[in-house]
């Protein structure tokens, strides 16, 4: 049965080599909250000098507000391992982000705060960012069949680890998706003490 993980508004970020230090500057950082990132994120791209919105960059446009859908290029997230990045993100509202690859620990940090990463090659990435030239996007992305849907029944196929899949889809993160095994765990450590009393 289709599942839509996430449906909405997509904003083309046309960029390569995204680093965190972009997605949440370091003076921001200084907060043991995991809220309040979300007005900080892109602060150099997104503000003037004066502190009032760039009208140049894509998220401040008027046809992106409300996008859920964030689509950029290779090497987002590289950079410094703060967490706060994927934080800033998902608080802003993306809860999807599309792009030719992710660095590792972004990559981790993100689907573990409940986003889905999707990697496509890079020359289905330049085709997604062909439609968004047509004009703003709607798109669906349903995460059971592993499809992008742009309606009029076009889809573009993506993998995805199947352990992430399932995380997202049940909406647990590393630690819930271990405590789904405690009866298991327990049952085997009562069997190791049971063949093996030394083990206390």
């Amino acid at each position: 049965m289709s599942k839509v993980f996430a449906q909405g508004l997509v904003c083309p970020l046309d960029k390569n080599n995204v680093d965190t230090d972009q997605i949440i500057p370091k003076q921001f950082l200084t907060s043991v909250s995991r809220d309040g990132f979300a007005e900080a994120m892109f602060f150099d791209w997104r503000y003037l000098a004066d502190g009032s919105p760039n009208p140049d960059f894509v998220i401040n446009k008027p046809e992106y507000q409300g996008a859920s859908i964030l689509l950029t290029r290779a090497n987002f997230g590289c950079g410094s391992s703060r967490e706060h990045a994927p934080w800033a993100i998902k608080q802003y509202g993306f809860n999807v982000i599309i792009a030719e690859s992710f660095a590792d620990i972004f990559f981790n940090n993100s689907v573990n705060n409940g986003m889905l990463l999707i990697q496509l090659s890079k020359t289905n990435i330049d085709l997604l960012f062909n439609r968004c030239q047509q004009g703003p996007q709607q798109w669906q992305i349903d995460l059971a069949s592993q499809e992008i849907m742009f309606g009029n029944n076009a889809a573009l196929g993506f993998k995805i680890d199947a352990d992430i899949k399932q995380r997202l889809l049940s909406g647990l993160d590393f630690i819930g998706s271990s405590e789904q095994l405690t009866a298991q765990i327990t049952d085997y450590e009562q069997s190791r003490k049971a063949s093996q009393p030394w083990l206390g």
